[in-house]
């Protein structure tokens, strides 16, 4: 073959004559071009290095410093006030004769500067652990806040690296037992009958007079030695630790955009996609991402999140474990994994140091797509091996891909920078029954066929063959917001400025001597060819329902307008529609992130509180008009302060979850965590953040808009609920559930869509309407908020 002999740097034959050595030139020059990319990135690493190792300060402050020592020096004068000379004298080598008072001073200047940089580092520090700005309101902002803004604002002037904040973060801190008991019976009082709270109240003061300040030490303990006392504990064991299918229960999906769909070429959308995602890696490898930031009251003023999750984005596997599975993570990979009708490819995406082309890219996937060579045997769904338990995947992989071209087959799977899976069906919101269609799209990315999608890897992306994309993302190594900024650069590289020809393929030329994407072997038994894992994993996708709905009659535009947060907002019509669905209310999961602090993830948000029940119950029973309205306003604002206090380390779950773990390693019995820990979250809801709107521009570009993505429901008789907030003017929303629940069986989800989504339409114009009934005219829910006094909303 052509392309195998290329890829030989030397032959050599021995001969009566001697040793004939023959050199491929060709093969040499690609060698030589692919170790200049591997030292340029090395040189990359060590320059990031150094300028993170000096941030608040630059590498070019040395020489200020330098220069302002020596000239003082010039000048007769002691800077160091004696040090200069204490230096010279300790110095083993101050009596050979070039170590001049120079000398002495560049060694003094250097520990002077790295004695500013660790102080600007601590102040740093410092000003990142106040929080209390997060708690005042727009025109109320302290004193205290004003100067501690005008102090960020000092040194945050530096233009950082992505990682560059990471060693100025604060650890995130333990809070009180006290404290953390407290919020949680607060939490569940209006969930629980007075004997049941009482109860509950018992076990609480009862383990934290015993059990609980013994465990509270050994976690302010770890608090000290490690980054962040959570992340580790959390990764392990709420996801791999998990013996469960990670499909549907912990990976989640990314969406399209809605209305457009750049070309219906499969190959070139790949190329494109490809690329786009490429290039993202690079960014992250030199570093030239900007850090997350959150946007304080005082706009102009942004605060730094963690950006560690960014590390293991990509070349990254979840390989399975009888006890655990392990996340392996590489420094680089050149190919990609692509699946298609069964056949798993390996496409390398550089040649010679370079990037291939979207052309080229899409030149290779479409030599995929020609392919028209059969499945080996067991090769076609083996895929399912990572949708079903954990265990059996462990097993097989041990009993049967641990050496010989298995192993190597699976080895260009795992080591690949993501996964592709070209898919032979078509997606989207179209046809007759668009609705219906996007319900289809969101199954679809959720399992797919659950063989024809690698759920192991980090994500991975699915191009169907109408040119729909969307992604499927492993949930261990980081969560939601991390992969929706890569997914939002993703379609917007793609779509704005890769672009496609008019004939809606990749822009460029295409170097038609590319090798041909190699065809991954395998040896598979037939003892291993029929797949356990298969049958678990096709139960649970032919269980989950998914409902996609666009809500497009207003956004957080209008909801700003009543001075009301529009998660808030959000947050407690769930809560009604769940409350009419299932007539009571439940332990309601959102998810806020702590990634303020250094290696934070997530937080819970006990969304179901007090004040929420207070007013739906109000609602329900026909209370008056004004008395529903301060009780909707006192709701929103606790919710905004439960979501503040997760985000600014005084949630609940993460603490007592922690105590568990602590408990168990000591090898002691806690009632009281016991039975928190296995209370069900039957709503389970977040919100994925739209970080990057300067990418889209919906003015000129209105069709732009992100679906957003979703999840499956945590508990078996429960919801999943994932919504994204776009622009001011429209809401997307994700629910998923499950057919086997008893009382949501069949299309009991859409019951809950129903009385949900209609309620954004009903309770959303008008939440102080009571009863259910016949769902009125729109007109009419825009009379109802008039007369409650709120007009502003239909201007």
């Amino acid at each position: 073959m052509a392309e195998a002999h290329q890829a030989v740097a030397f032959q050599f034959t021995i001969t009566p004559e001697g040793i004939d050595l023959q050199l491929s030139y060709q093969a040499l020059n690609q060698i030589y071009l692919s170790g200049v990319r591997s030292w340029k990135k090395r040189v990359s690493r060590i320059r990031n290095r150094v300028i993170k190792g000096v941030f608040p300060a630059s590498p070019s402050s040395w020489l200020f410093v330098a220069i302002g020592i020596l000239a003082t020096m010039y000048m007769q004068s002691d800077p160091s006030m004696g040090l200069i000379a204490k230096i010279q004298q300790h110095l083993p080598l101050s009596q050979i004769h070039f170590l001049s008072h120079p000398a002495d001073a560049l060694v003094f200047s250097t520990l002077l500067w790295l004695s500013l940089i660790l102080a600007l580092r601590f102040c740093l520090k410092l000003l990142l652990s106040y929080h209390q700005w997060m708690f005042e309101q727009h025109g109320r902002i302290s004193n205290t806040t004003k100067v501690w803004v005008t102090l960020v604002r000092l040194f945050s002037s530096r233009k950082p690296l992505l990682y560059s904040y990471q060693t100025s973060l604060p650890h995130l801190p333990v809070p009180p037992i006290k404290d953390t008991l407290s919020r949680y019976l607060e939490s569940v009082r209006p969930l629980l009958t007075d004997p049941e709270f009482k109860r509950m109240t018992d076990l609480a003061n009862h383990f934290e007079s015993n059990l609980g300040n013994r465990l509270q030490r050994y976690l302010k303990l770890k608090a000290l030695w490690a980054t962040n006392y959570v992340s580790d504990w959390w990764e392990e064991y709420i996801y791999l630790r998990s013996r469960s299918p990670i499909m549907v229960n912990s990976n989640y999906y990314g969406m399209d955009f809605l209305y457009v769909t750049p070309t219906p070429v499969q190959a070139a959308r790949a190329g494109n996609t490809i690329t786009a995602l490429l290039l993202y890696r690079r960014k992250v490898n030199r570093e030239e991402l900007k850090p997350v930031r959150r946007h304080t009251l005082l706009q102009s003023t942004v605060i730094p999140l963690c950006a560690a999750q960014c590390e293991r984005m990509f070349n990254t596997t979840r390989t399975p474990g009888t006890e655990t599975d392990v996340l392996q993570h590489w420094q680089d990979s050149e190919f990609v994994a692509v699946y298609h009708k069964g056949r798993f490819f390996r496409l390398w995406v550089y040649r010679a140091g370079r990037l291939l082309s979207p052309r080229e890219l899409e030149y290779q996937i479409q030599r995929i797509l020609d392919d028209t060579s059969p499945p080996l045997p067991g090769e076609e769904r083996l895929g399912a091996l990572t949708a079903g338990d954990r265990i059996p995947w462990a097993q097989m992989r041990k009993q049967y891909f641990s050496s010989g071209v298995n192993r190597r087959s699976l080895d260009a799977i795992e080591r690949a920078a993501f996964f592709i899976t070209l898919d032979d069906e078509e997606q989207g919101m179209r046809g007759d029954d668009p609705a219906g269609n996007l319900d289809r799209y969101a199954k679809s990315l959720l399992h797919g066929k659950c063989y024809d999608r690698w759920f192991d890897k980090s994500f991975s992306i699915v191009i169907y063959k109408n040119g729909k994309s969307g992604l499927n993302a492993e949930h261990s190594w980081a969560d939601a917001p991390t992969v929706a900024h890569l997914w939002e650069y993703t379609l917007a590289t793609d779509a704005f400025h890769l672009g496609y020809t008019e004939d809606g393929h990749c822009k460029g030329e295409v170097d038609r001597s590319l090798p041909h994407p190699q065809r991954l072997v395998w040896d598979i038994p037939s003892e291993a060819q029929v797949c356990t894992s298969l049958a678990v994993a096709q139960a649970l996708a032919d269980d989950v329902d998914c409902h996609v709905f666009p809500f497009r009659e207003f956004g957080k535009g209008r909801i700003k307008k009543c001075r009301i947060s529009p998660d808030a907002f959000i947050q407690i019509s769930l809560q009604l529609a769940y409350y009419r669905d299932r007539g009571g209310f439940c332990l309601t999961y959102e998810a806020s992130m702590t990634r303020l602090f250094r290696e934070g993830r997530t937080e819970t948000v006990r969304s179901c509180s007090n004040q929420s029940c207070a007013f739906i119950k109000a609602l329900e029973t026909g209370e008056g008009e004004e008395q529903c309205r301060r009780l909707f306003r006192v709701a929103s604002e606790k919710h905004q302060n439960l979501y503040r206090m997760a985000m600014t380390g005084a949630g609940i779950d993460r603490h007592l979850f922690c105590l568990y773990v602590v408990s168990k390693y000591l090898g002691v019995e806690s009632p009281f965590l016991k039975e928190v820990l296995s209370e069900p979250w039957r709503l389970s809801t977040s919100q994925t953040p739209v970080q990057q709107m300067e990418l889209f521009d919906l003015k000129n570009n209105p069709d732009y808009i992100s679906l957003g993505g979703g999840f499956g429901p945590v508990a078996d008789d429960g919801y999943g609920v994932s919504y994204i907030i776009v622009g001011e003017d429209m809401i997307n929303f994700h629910v998923s559930s499950k057919h086997s629940c008893r009382d949501n069986r069949g299309d009991r989800v859409d019951v809950l869509c129903g009385t949900f989504v209609l309620r954004l339409q009903f309770c959303f114009y008008s939440p102080f309407t009571t009863g259910l009934g016949e769902y009125p005219a729109l007109v009419d829910n825009e009379n109802n908020l008039k007369r409650l006094g709120l007009p502003e909303l239909f201007s």
